[in-house]
């Protein structure tokens, strides 16, 4: 069967409000926000439009407000060429909205109201949307509800890429495992990483026997690193101002994703991952500075 889809990202949309503080403030204490503005955000929509910016062929399934086709997220997307035919349309709900507090230490602390997101847990598996794309991205999301779909597309011999995120904490043991089990490429930051080796009581090893054949750490300014069969590949991070960190890491997957799917190696689809990720940071908000290829390409070979 011919797949019209490079990649489907699974998980949530959002509208996310980015505030700047100086500080965290202690419980029963308030602090100012210097800066707070809105933006299109939600990590798997985040990966589904960085990656159509970039040339791949994505689709999307979120679960979203009654009214979210009726905004300028869902034009913007439409704009991009993503396939949206499988959202999850929740009449009387609001769509996902992320608070993503920074301080001026650069360290971040997020709420996230999930709304129409809780609709995953009743939700059917997307079967045709699997099985039309190449490879399919878990991002933050529902756990069961990425552990159906890891095993519809593992069934499928499909791509799984997995990128569990702030919502590492909402995946019990078992479910843990059962979704890296069935995972091809994960994606998590070195703290992430040492919660799933923790969690799971093994060494990256270990990790890698259980599924993933590829563990992509990114460690942000010190770069990231990669894990397969190869000796590990550590990448320097293109670094640049950091406006806003917000979405980064979502744009990385989407870069390294999107040289992996076209044949490059691994060394080469993390070098570009890097520039891709430095246009974010450059701008508040996930998706406001998002590169087309030849501008990371550009950017990646002055580099390195």
């Amino acid at each position: 069967m011919a797949k019209n889809r490079d990649l489907l990202a699974i998980g949530h949309s959002a509208h996310d409000y980015i505030i700047r503080v100086p500080e965290f403030p202690k419980a029963n204490f308030s602090a100012p926000i210097t800066n707070m503005k809105t933006f299109n955000g939600g990590a798997a929509a985040n990966v589904a439009c960085v990656g159509a910016k970039l040339g791949l062929k994505t689709s999307l399934v979120s679960a979203v407000g009654g009214d979210f086709k009726k905004t300028e997220y869902y034009e913007h997307m439409q704009n991009l060429g993503i396939d949206t035919e499988s959202l999850i349309i929740v009449p009387g709900e609001a769509t996902p909205t992320a608070f993503v507090l920074t301080d001026d230490n650069g360290d971040q602390i997020s709420y996230f109201y999930w709304g129409a997101a809780r609709e995953f847990a009743e939700s059917k598996v997307p079967t045709s949307a699997i099985k039309n794309a190449t490879a399919v991205h878990l991002a933050t999301g529902d756990p069961d509800y990425n552990w159906k779909c890891s095993e519809e597309a593992k069934n499928e011999d499909i791509l799984v890429s997995f990128d569990p995120g702030q919502d590492l904490g909402m995946y019990d043991t078992k479910k843990l495992k059962d979704v890296i089990e069935n995972t091809t490429i994960l994606f998590a930051n070195h703290h992430e990483i040492e919660r799933i080796l923790d969690a799971l009581e093994v060494d990256l090893d270990g990790l890698r026997e259980l599924g993933p054949k590829i563990i992509v750490k990114t460690c942000g300014a010190n770069g990231s690193e990669i894990y397969s069969n190869e000796d590990k590949i550590k990448i320097d991070a293109i670094t640049r101002e950091a406006v806003d960190p917000t979405g980064a890491g979502d744009s990385y997957r989407a870069g390294f994703l999107s040289r992996f799917l076209n044949g490059e190696s691994l060394e080469e689809s993390a070098k570009f991952a890097s520039s891709v990720s430095s246009f974010i940071v450059e701008h508040q908000g996930c998706q406001t500075n998002m590169p087309s290829f030849d501008d990371a390409f550009e950017r990646m070979n002055g580099f390195y």
